[in-house]
């Protein structure tokens, strides 16, 4: 089965996607990460989301694979005065989260909303699947 989700978030803010239940026996992978501006032919837009498993406590714009809980990004590009308009995206394969999922904002151009939309996989885990998907997601929290 797959879910959608969809949004809009303003520069430096941060969504959370409710995906926890009591037994964690629901598993999500991403399929989908896409962003568009609020207003694509009015404004050039440099927007930058990231998924991460963890809420974050500040919105950066800088993006570090080494960071474990970070799974997703999103580069989106819109310039009006070259025509320019681009998205980049990466997802991190295989990841199967049972826990909420945290998406951020950063805007390079100005401080235009962007709005989001995310698709994820639910895929069945077993006890020991959904105790090593939460423990995963606990890891490195205090």
């Amino acid at each position: 089965m797959i879910k959608t989700f969809r949004g809009e978030l303003a520069d430096g803010s941060q969504d959370t996607i409710r995906l926890s239940t009591n037994q964690g026996l629901v598993g999500y992978k991403i399929l989908k990460l896409e962003a568009m501006g609020v207003r694509p032919a009015a404004t050039d837009q440099e927007s930058l989301l990231k998924v991460y498993t963890r809420k974050q406590t500040a919105v950066t714009d800088t993006v570090t694979f080494d960071d474990g809980s970070l799974i997703a990004t999103c580069f989106y590009d819109n310039s009006n005065s070259t025509g320019v308009n681009a998205t980049q995206t990466i997802v991190i394969d295989n990841v199967i989260v049972n826990q909420d999922l945290f998406i951020t904002h950063s805007e390079g151009a100005g401080a235009s909303a962007c709005n989001y939309y995310i698709e994820l996989e639910q895929v069945r885990l077993d006890l020991n699947e959904a105790t090593v998907a939460t423990l995963k997601d606990m890891r490195g929290t205090e």
